[in-house]
Formats: C-alpha cells, sequence, structure tokens
C-alpha cells in the first residue's frame, strides 16, 4: 500500500529528473536535430574545451559567480532574521497577517514582479518621480550598471523572503516551550533566549538551507534575469542559464550548451559534498 502511494513521486522523478539525465550525452556529440542521438557523431571533449578556450565563457563565469554571493549574501540571512522577528511577535493575529503578506508575493510570477520593479526603478517611475519632487538627480536604475544586482538582489529578496521564512518558523515550532520557561525562570532575556535557544534548536535547518544554497551557486533564476535583463546591462548581468538560453535554444548549439550545463551541475554537486563533509565534521550535523 506505502509502494502504491509513493508510486507517483517514484515516477514523476525518474521522468523529469532522471531520465532528462540521459541527455547529458549530446555535450560529447555534435548533436543534431535531424539525426538525433544515435545519429550524431561522438566528439569527445570537444565541447568542453571550446568552453574553456571561449572568452566570453571566463565573463560569463563571473558575472553567475558574484550575482550568486550577493544572493547568498544577503538573500540568505534575510528570512532567517525575519523568522527570528515574527518569532517573538506574541499577538498571534498580528502575526499571522504579517506571515501571510510576506509570503505572497512567492505566488506571483517573475513577468508580474519584474513588471513591479520596472514601473517601480525605471527613469520615469515612481522612485525617480518622488527623487524628482525632493530635488534630486534622477537615476535609471534599470539600465546602470551599479544598481542593476542590487535591483536583481533586492527582487529576488522580496519575492521569496516570506516562503524561506515559513520553513524557519516550522523549525521554531518544534522547539520545547519548557526550554523558554525554564530560561525566563533563569533571569534570560529575550535576546538571551533567541542566542541561547532557538539558533541551536534550529541550526539543523539553517545549515541545510545553507548547504542547498552553496549547491546553488551557478544557478541563476533564468526567468528573473531574462524579465529584467535589458541590452546596456548585459555585459555585468549575462550570466550562464541566460546563454544557455539564448545559445541552446535559440540559436541551436545544443552540445554546447549542454556542455556548460553539466559543467555547472558538477561544480554544483561537488560544492555540496565537500561542504556538508565539513559541516558534519564541524557541527555533526549535515544534508545526508
Amino acid at each position: 500500500m506505502l509502494w502504491l502511494i509513493a508510486m507517483p513521486g517514484i515516477l514523476y522523478f525518474i521522468v523529469f529528473k532522471y531520465g532528462p539525465l540521459l541527455g547529458n550525452v549530446i555535450a560529447f556529440q555534435d548533436y543534431s536535430l535531424f539525426k538525433g542521438v544515435w545519429g550524431s557523431s561522438f566528439v569527445g571533449w570537444k565541447h568542453f574545451i571550446y568552453m574553456f578556450q571561449y572568452e566570453e565563457f571566463v565573463n560569463l563565469l563571473k558575472n553567475t559567480m558574484i550575482l550568486s554571493f550577493y544572493q547568498i549574501a544577503f538573500g540568505f540571512p534575510a528570512p532567517l532574521l525575519l523568522a527570528l522577528l515574527l518569532n517573538e511577535i506574541r499577538f498571534g493575529l498580528y502575526k499571522r497577517t504579517v506571515q501571510t503578506l510576506l509570503y505572497l508575493p512567492h505566488f506571483l510570477s517573475w513577468v508580474i514582479v519584474g513588471g513591479i520593479f520596472i514601473n517601480l526603478l525605471s527613469i520615469d517611475g515612481m522612485v525617480n518621480r518622488l527623487t524628482g519632487f525632493l530635488g534630486l538627480q534622477s537615476v535609471d536604475f534599470m539600465t546602470n550598471k551599479s544598481f542593476f544586482r542590487g535591483v536583481v538582489v533586492m527582487s529576488s529578496i522580496w519575492k521569496e523572503v516570506g516562503w524561506g521564512m515559513i520553513i524557519y518558523l516550522a523549525a521554531m515550532s518544534a522547539i520545547n516551550p519548557q526550554l523558554y520557561e525554564a530560561a525566563i525562570v533563569d533571569g534570560a532575556g529575550r535576546w538571551r533566549q533567541m542566542w541561547s535557544i532557538t539558533l541551536p534548536s534550529i541550526s539543523p535547518a539553517i545549515i541545510t538551507l545553507f548547504l542547498l544554497g552553496i549547491g546553488n551557486l551557478l544557478d541563476t533564476n533564468v526567468e528573473q534575469m531574462l524579465v529584467l535583463l535589458n541590452p546596456l546591462v548585459r555585459p555585468i548581468g549575462e550570466v550562464i542559464d541566460t546563454y544557455v538560453y539564448r545559445s541552446g535554444l535559440l540559436g541551436a548549439q545544443f552540445s554546447f550548451t549542454t556542455a556548460i550545463g553539466l559543467f555547472k551541475s558538477l561544480i554544483g554537486l561537488t560544492m555540496i559534498v565537500c561542504l556538508n563533509r565539513l559541516s558534519k565534521q564541524l557541527t555533526g550535523s549535515g544534508l545526508y
């Protein structure tokens, strides 16, 4: 009976997750749509060698790493800090209302979110109208290379911070209330309870989410980037995923872009394995 219940989930992963992995074989071929996988000739490491010799690839890798670093540096702590603050609210109705409002943006598509930020931050947007009213100089945040990465990170945090917050709040709900009661009896204040009880109790969840974030270091949200990216910021905004979309799907360079994607996946897998081992040695907790 349990196997029958689990079967839809198992089939989903086999068909949509593990099955497509076999398609990585075209990274070692000069793949042709007309010849197919079986008819295309094998070329070995040709596309991987070309990838490292390709001048634009270094810039793509640099842009991806910088943007991912910003996402982790600012995006990872945001839901944790928000969850810690909400956990201190004792008025249930207010807490639930704020929590609902914060995770609603998660259900919006990036087309809608991108449109909101473009309308807010463009040269004739609401922000520049306000700065103009105050006598300040207008700035087109969407086409300014100095601000574009900040816009990407800010929009990502705004959309996903509430969803990440729920995970931490769920972990906090499993903490034994008697620990807080004992701490209050001992004279511990809110800050001491947070540092000595809350954070240590949810540390496995923090470590798990951090490791998953590191594993996605070379992954960027392609829908977000396609909506926000424009030709003026392409030199610092073009990342691996948008290049794969542009050259692989639109330019039909299937083998070369598959090689790039396979390289990116292997880097992510290596980082997860190494950091998971380091985490287990230092804290005794890890993904597996």
